[in-house]
């Protein structure tokens, strides 16, 4: 059961609990797959239970929200067997981050569009502002520790996220004119090339004299 679910489904029939919240995330899901924004009640009426039920599982519509975003089980962008070399590192992050953007576009940019709409509040509880693909993007580039400072690492970072993701994606397809696949390998070349940047910066001899 999700570390987010209620004190209601962790009590009482949980097998049932379970597919009748499974149900409600999957109606969520596909209301935003038909480009509509998700709540509550909605939820409740294409998944066939009671209102009532429904607001036990999510009390809000930001709860149902958090639960059907595809990002939120997700803890590592990285397979077992990841190499060492940063750039083959980040490399791998970009293309499965990415493909994971292109495969749940739709519900991508309903959280978009939520993000810069709500409560500042609420806002910042969404997943999108959540920095979850910051961390990705730290974890990949983790061996340059060794000759880079974290400071310096965590601006890299951010530099790279802000040339991937939807954000990137919606300006590159909608403004920039781009199909998906060439939207996304854009993306894996922008991060790359902001890695190699940042190497060569770290490797030069005046910074290296500043230290």
């Amino acid at each position: 059961m999700s570390d987010v679910s209620t004190a209601y489904e962790l009590s009482g029939r949980v097998d049932q609990k379970r597919r009748t919240r499974d149900a409600l995330i999957t109606a969520a899901r596909q209301l935003v797959a038909e480009g509509r924004t998700p709540t509550v009640e909605g939820a409740a009426e294409a998944a066939a239970v009671s209102r009532a039920t429904a607001y036990r599982y999510f009390p809000t519509r930001r709860a149902l929200l958090v639960a059907a975003h595809p990002e939120t089980g997700a803890v590592s962008m990285l397979p077992d067997d990841a190499p060492h070399d940063p750039m083959a590192r980040l490399d791998l992050v970009i293309e499965a981050f990415v493909r994971m953007i292109v495969g749940t576009e739709a519900q991508q940019r309903t959280m978009l569009r939520l993000s810069l709409e709500e409560d500042p509040v609420e806002r910042a509880r969404l997943p999108l502002r959540q920095g979850r693909g910051i961390k990705w993007i730290e974890e990949a580039l983790e061996p340059l520790l060794e000759e880079v400072p974290r400071d310096d690492l965590h601006r890299l970072a951010l530099a790279i996220r802000s040339a991937t993701g939807i954000e990137a994606l919606v300006w590159l397809t909608d403004v920039g004119g781009l199909s998906r696949d060439e939207a996304t390998e854009l993306m894996r070349w922008s991060a790359s090339a902001l890695l190699r940047s940042a190497i060569v910066e770290h490797q030069s001899p005046k910074r290296r004299r500043r230290r």
